[in-house]
């Protein structure tokens, strides 16, 4: 995807930007939350989440180790806004995996032979193996969300995407494939926030595209497709996992402990993994628009 017009998040700032938006960047301190409705006030201290990431670092690598031994499927989806954080999560998972056991897919725009595929096609192709743990940094939810909102899939396409996606996950389920679905959830000023340091990073610029900057006048569109998307694809055997990532500390550390708990690996240690922030991790009703 194309890079974006440099300066074109600062000329958002200081034109388009809502009041309270720019307020809250403009007083905010070093490690301040910007989100009102955020249950903390600062961010994690480094020390703390060091030692917690390292306990959970282990039991990933347990984890890892009974997967292959024992053949299960893992696979994880990363949805939610531009700077949620998901890649960076998925960054801290892989961490100290081995590579050859843990993929990360990250398709980028469909060709035009794609296109005329069926549409969940060239995703499945990437479902994991026997031993395989797999990681998509965005997925298929692209229909229900971004494609939406640019007008990139018609209404009827889309309704056939949320008649088809709830028995396309439940059969892979049933297939043995264990599914876990993450929505990283940010606020509109530490999103703001979040492009803004991109554009003044020559080691991040990539990652900002024409899309991040138009959907920045999108807010409410995308609030109103996350919402449909969340209730009509949440199901008792493929839930949605909310994570609240104005912090990216907390949100790292809940999404791990979300994957380690569900998991009857070998030489669990539950101490180590911790408890779970319900204020922050939760199901579709800690959303938060």
């Amino acid at each position: 995807m194309a890079r974006s017009e440099k300066g074109s998040i600062e000329k958002y700032f200081k034109k388009d930007a809502p009041k309270e938006v720019r307020s809250a960047i403009e007083k905010s301190g070093k490690g301040d939350i910007l989100n009102p409705s955020y249950p903390y006030d600062e961010r994690m201290k480094r020390k703390d989440y060091d030692k917690e990431m390292e306990n959970l670092q282990i039991e990933l690598v347990k984890m890892q180790s009974w997967v292959k031994e024992t053949d299960q499927r893992v696979a994880l989806i990363f949805e939610g806004r531009d700077a949620a954080g998901k890649g960076g999560t998925i960054k801290r998972f892989r961490e100290n995996l081995n590579p050859r056991g843990a993929r990360n897919v990250a398709l980028s725009k469909p060709s035009d032979t794609e296109r005329s595929q069926w549409y969940f096609q060239r995703y499945v192709q990437h479902l994991p193996a026997a031993g395989e743990i797999v990681f998509f940094d965005r997925s298929w939810y692209n229909r229900g969300v971004v494609e939406n909102v640019f007008g990139f899939c018609t209404a009827e396409e889309r309704e056939r995407f949320f008649r088809q996606v709830l028995p396309l996950e439940t059969g892979l389920v049933n297939d043995g494939i264990t599914l876990f679905k993450f929505w990283l959830n940010v606020g509109r000023a530490e999103q703001l926030n979040r492009f803004l340091a991109r554009e003044t990073d020559p080691l991040k610029q990539w990652k900002l595209s024409p899309i991040d900057v138009a959907g920045l006048n999108k807010w409410d569109e995308y609030s109103e497709s996350i919402s449909e998307t969340l209730t009509r694809s949440h199901s008792e055997h493929c839930p949605w996992t909310i994570v609240r990532s104005d912090d990216k500390k907390r949100a790292r550390l809940a999404a791990i402990r979300t994957v380690l708990h569900a998991l009857d690996y070998d030489e669990k240690d539950e101490k180590a993994i911790g408890d779970n922030d319900p204020k922050i991790c939760g199901g579709p009703e800690i959303w938060d628009a």
